[in-house]
């Protein structure tokens, strides 16, 4: 990871005393930040946690094939939106800057998250989901680029551990939701908050200092897709889409389903509303504390050795979860955060682990590449897994059989080469010639 460009009129954020105007945009950008992953967050589970009620509500009463049917659409095209939204905004961020592209990505998902609470038709629901996954995928890419290159190093692990943990409190807020509020229109209505936090932003979120710097350069914004797919990138944009898309396949699969399968074996109508909130409450709050000790865990092991430890334990616990309860129990929901503790660490990690096998110049749109062709695969899990849990003998066994991907990960990542400091510091010197 090449050093971050500081502007030459102040004193450099590395220095013992940071000034006091640079701590503010610091403090700003890690709110703004943070209270855009949080409910980006809540927005991508909202619909997980409320999806029966949603379907019935849109439907009437449905047999469970449709319901898995429909629910399945609603969940893929949500991750669809998500993926090209992260291939857009990587390209958008690079062109723009990193702070408009913050501000835009959370206009847009919380503009479609309220439009959703609006919403009086599944397939109206559908296109919805689709916009505002758009964004959330694009929040995704923007956030953990501008506090990647506003921090210093040393603190940039941590700082990036830390704001990737207010996407797991959003899960946890998305549960508590449903427990708290029986009218699925009034939580989608929750997407207010994130158009405030954008007009907000306008006024206080500052710029990349490395993006700007790069700005003014003779054509260094043309040809980006050139630049993009040059030789010297080619291995890291394969290695850190494996990396980072096979993970995803196993969070979403076990996210996205967990409440639905805790729902089929829980045996107790009367209680399945509680536990699906109370499910996506323990997945969330489990991943938060990952994700808040990754950058400690990165710092002490390595980055390449934390995500082989979450790969393996990911997959470990998907055995042990799905396939070994019939029933539910204490110990299945500390099972159930024992696995999403992991889950949280590799967010974390991948924070710091994707964008910076690139250089400034095409760090947007190489980091949302490779976050995002994970996302087609992704999407087509997700909606495979509701479309074949009868096929594949029940929710526990279609999300264990996929959980094999997290093996795939597992090898992909032992046998990369993570670029050092010094060949990234390289190849952003060639870039700017």
């Amino acid at each position: 990871m090449e050093p971050i460009a500081i502007n030459k009129n102040q004193p450099s954020m590395n220095s013992a005393v940071v000034p006091s105007q640079e701590r503010y945009h610091l403090a700003a950008a890690f709110i703004i930040c943070f209270i855009s992953i949080m409910f980006s967050g809540i927005a991508s589970m909202l619909m997980s946690v409320y999806l029966p009620v949603v379907v019935r509500d849109l439907l009437g009463n449905v047999t469970e094939e449709k319901m898995n049917n429909v629910g399945a659409y609603i969940n893929s095209v949500f991750i669809f939106g998500s993926m090209f939204g992260g291939f857009a905004w990587g390209f958008i961020c690079d062109k723009i800057g990193r702070a408009k592209a913050v501000i835009f990505s959370t206009a847009l998902f919380g503009l479609f998250t309220v439009l959703t609470a609006l919403s009086s038709s599944w397939l109206v629901v559908g296109i919805y989901r689709f916009i505002t996954g758009f964004g959330v995928g694009g929040v995704i890419v923007t956030t953990n680029i501008l506090i990647a290159e506003l921090w210093p190093e040393k603190k940039r692990a941590v700082a990036l551990g830390i704001v990737s943990a207010a996407m797991p409190i959003g899960f946890i807020a998305a549960g508590a939701m449903n427990n708290i509020l029986s009218d699925w229109h009034m939580a989608f209505l929750t997407g207010f908050v994130p158009i405030a936090v954008a007009i907000i932003a306008i006024l206080v979120l500052p710029e990349s200092s490395s993006w700007k710097s790069n700005k003014h350069k003779p054509g260094i914004n043309n040809n980006l897709s050139d630049k993009l797919f040059a030789p010297g990138h080619k291995k890291n944009l394969v290695t850190g889409s494996v990396v980072f898309g096979t993970m995803l396949i196993g969070l979403w699969a076990v996210f996205s389903w967990a409440p639905t399968w805790i729902q089929s074996i829980t045996g107790d109508d009367a209680k399945a509303k509680d536990l699906r909130g109370l499910t996506m409450m323990i997945l969330a709050i489990s991943g938060l504390v990952g994700s808040i000790v990754s950058g400690w865990i990165a710092n002490a092991i390595g980055l390449r050795k934390t995500m082989m430890m979450c790969f393996a334990a990911c997959f470990i616990m998907t055995f042990v979860v799905f396939k070994l309860n019939t029933a539910v129990s204490s110990s299945t929901f500390i099972e159930m955060g024992i696995l999403a503790f992991f889950f949280g660490i590799s967010q974390g990690a991948l924070s710091v682990y994707i964008p910076h096998l690139f250089p400034t110049v095409i760090r947007a749109s190489a980091t949302g590449f490779c976050f995002n062709i994970g996302r087609l695969f992704t999407a087509t899990v997700v909606f495979f897994i509701g479309a074949l849990v009868s096929f594949l003998g029940g929710y526990g066994n279609a999300v264990f059989i996929f959980s094999f991907i997290f093996l795939i990960g597992l090898a992909t990542t032992y046998f990369s080469k993570y670029q050092t400091k010094a060949e990234a510091a390289a190849l952003n010197t060639a870039f700017a010639e």
